[in-house]
C-alpha cells in the first residue's frame, strides 16, 4: 500500500508573504481551536496484535491442512476401486474446479493481477495436475503406507525450493533448521528404502517426481498467499486447470472401467472437495502466516498420520519400523519449529 501524504498547513496561511505577517497575541481559546482544527502530521499508531497470535493461528491452520492431506492417499485408494487412474485424476480436478469457480463467483472475486498468474500456473501444474496424476499412478502398484513415507521428503523439497525462490532477498533458515529438516527427511527416506529392500521401483520414481513438482507448487502458493487469500490462490489454480482436467475426464471416462461403489464415490468426493480444494485453503493461509519453510516441516507428520489411516481404513499392515520413524520425525518437527527461520 502507498503511504498517505503527511498533512500540510492550510494553503491560506502558507501563501501569505513573509513580510506581511504580524505577530499577534494568541489567546488560550484560539490556541485550543487551532490545535483542534489543525490536521495531525503524525498518523495514529495502529493497535498491536497480541504477540505470537498470528504464529499460533498460522501453525494451527498449516497443521489442519496436513491433517486433511493425510487422508488423501487412502481416499485415492478408495477412488481407484471404481475408477481408472486417469479418470480419477480428471474427475478430481474437474469437480474441484467447478466448486472453486462457484465460490469465486459467489464472492465476486476479481481476476488476479497479471503478475500473479505465472505463480498460479506453477501451483496449477504442480498441485492440481502433476502431483495427483503421478501419485495416483503410483498407488496402482504401491501400498498407501509405502507411498506416504516416500512423499515424506516433500517438506525438505518445499523448504529448499522456497529458499532458492527467495534468493538473497529472503531470510535464510538457520543451520539448526536445515539440520533438523534433513534429519527428518533422511529418517523417512531410510524407512522407504528399508521397506523396498533398497531398490526403488517404478512407483517410487512416480512419487519422487510428484514430490518435486508439488514442492514447487507449495512454495509458490505460499508466496502468493501473502498477497491473495489462500482460498483464492488454490481456487484460481484449479480453475486454470479446468481445460486440462475436463479434457482428461472426457478422454479417460469412456476408455477406463467404471464401477460406482460407495467407497469409490466417497474417495473421489474427498479428493476433489478436501484434498484438492479445502485442505489447500487452510494450508496456504498457514504458510503465509508462519512462512513456507516452517510450515513445510509440519508436513513431516503427514506420512505417519497416513500410516495410521492406512491401517484403520484400508486394513494394511503397519511396518515394524514405523514407531521408530514416528519418534524421529516428531523430534525433528519440534526442532524446526524452534529454530530461527
Amino acid at each position: 500500500m502507498r503511504a498517505q501524504d503527511s498533512a500540510t498547513l492550510p494553503s491560506a496561511i502558507a501563501d501569505r508573504p513573509a513580510t506581511a505577517r504580524k505577530t499577534a497575541p494568541v489567546t488560550a481559546g484560539a490556541a485550543a481551536d487551532a490545535t483542534a482544527e489543525a490536521p495531525s502530521a503524525v498518523p495514529a499508531a495502529a493497535p498491536k496484535a497480541a504477540p505470537g497470535a498470528g504464529g499460533s493461528a498460522g501453525t494451527a491452520q498449516a497443521a489442519l491442512g496436513v491433517l486433511c492431506f493425510s487422508f488423501s492417499f487412502p481416499a485415492t485408494a478408495w477412488a481407484l476401486t471404481g475408477f481408472g487412474p486417469w479418470t480419477a485424476t480428471g474427475l478430481r480436478g474437474l469437480l474441484a474446479g467447478v466448486l472453486a469457480a462457484l465460490c469465486l463467483a459467489a464472492a465476486r472475486v476479481p481476476l488476479p493481477e497479471r503478475r500473479h498468474w505465472p505463480g498460479l500456473l506453477v501451483v496449477s501444474a504442480g498441485c492440481v495436475l502433476g502431483f495427483p496424476l503421478l501419485t495416483t499412478l503410483a498407488l496402482r502398484t504401491s501400498s498407501t503406507a509405502h507411498s506416504a513415507v516416500v512423499i515424506g521428503v516433500l517438506p525438505l523439497a518445499t523448504a529448499a525450493v522456497a529458499a532458492l525462490r527467495a534468493g538473497r532477498s529472503g531470510a535464510r533458515p538457520s543451520r539448526l533448521f536445515w539440520g533438523s529438516a534433513l534429519a527428518g527427511a533422511v529418517a523417512v527416506l531410510g524407512f522407504t528404502l528399508l521397506q523396498s529392500h533398497g531398490l526403488p521401483g517404478l512407483a517410487d520414481l512416480y512419487l519422487f517426481a510428484a514430490l518435486l513438482i508439488c514442492a514447487a507448487g507449495y512454495a509458490e502458493g505460499g508466496r502468493i498467499s501473502r498477497e491473495l487469500p489462500g482460498w483464492q490462490v488454490i481456487g484460481w489454480a484449479v480453475v486454470a486447470a479446468l481445460p486440462v482436467t475436463a479434457l482428461t475426464t472426457a478422454l479417460a471416462l469412456p476408455a477406463e472401467p467404471v464401477e460406482f461403489g460407495g467407497k469409490a464415490l466417497a474417495g473421489l468426493a474427498y479428493t476433489a472437495v478436501v484434498s484438492q480444494f479445502g485442505g489447500f485453503v487452510v494450508w496456504y493461509r498457514g504458510m503465509a502466516a508462519i512462512g513456507v519453510p516452517r510450515a513445510s516441516q509440519l508436513q513431516l507428520a503427514q506420512p505417519l498420520l497416513t500410516l495410521i489411516w492406512s491401517v484403520l481404513l484400508l486394513g494394511e499392515v503397519l511396518p515394524a519400523a514405523a514407531p521408530v520413524t514416528a519418534v524421529v520425525v516428531l523430534l525433528c518437527i519440534a526442532l524446526t519449529q524452534r529454530a530461527r527461520v
